[in-house]
């Protein structure tokens, strides 16, 4: 499978994901749990079917220490004892947030509640932030057919 465009070789393409990079930097340096950000990029990823950001996100998890068992369960956190509440109502928002069109409300106030519980107002706007942005790049590289697969850890920096 190839991918439609070369995103990484287009000079438009290049102008585009730089400002979407910028704020994920954002978010990256705020101080909502990295383990956090990386499950809610699997999640949302999983959601949306983007195999590239799929395969990134839990490459680079596990290289910076998440074990395999807590990346296997994700897609089944429900069920899984290996999460934090804070990561469950983290992941909960995710998955709500990425899946808009289902329910015409959002996010749910319950579900909103759950993660005020154990995030501060910076990591809920990093976490609201998180979600657009891995929204765009999942839909960056499904609309682009990127195959996944060959990624490597760190390889975007």
């Amino acid at each position: 499978m190839d991918a439609r465009i070369d995103f990484f070789a287009n000079a438009f393409a290049g102008k585009v994901l730089k400002h979407i990079n910028s704020a994920n930097k954002v978010v990256h340096d705020s101080t909502l749990p990295v383990a956090t950000q990386e499950l809610v990029k699997i999640r949302a990823s999983q959601i949306n079917g983007c195999g590239f950001c799929t395969d990134m996100h839990t490459k680079d998890a596990a290289a910076e220490g998440e074990t395999q068992q807590r990346l296997n369960l994700v897609a089944t956190w429900r069920e899984a004892t290996v999460f934090t509440d804070a990561e469950r109502a983290a992941l909960e928002v995710a998955e709500q947030g990425t899946r808009i069109a289902d329910a015409a409300g959002g996010v749910t106030d319950e579900a909103w509640a759950n993660a005020a519980k154990h995030y501060d107002e910076e990591q809920l706007v990093a976490l609201i932030s998180l979600i657009a942005v891995i929204n765009a790049y999942n839909r960056i590289n499904v609309i682009n057919q990127q195959p996944a697969g060959d990624y490597q850890p760190g390889q975007f920096g």
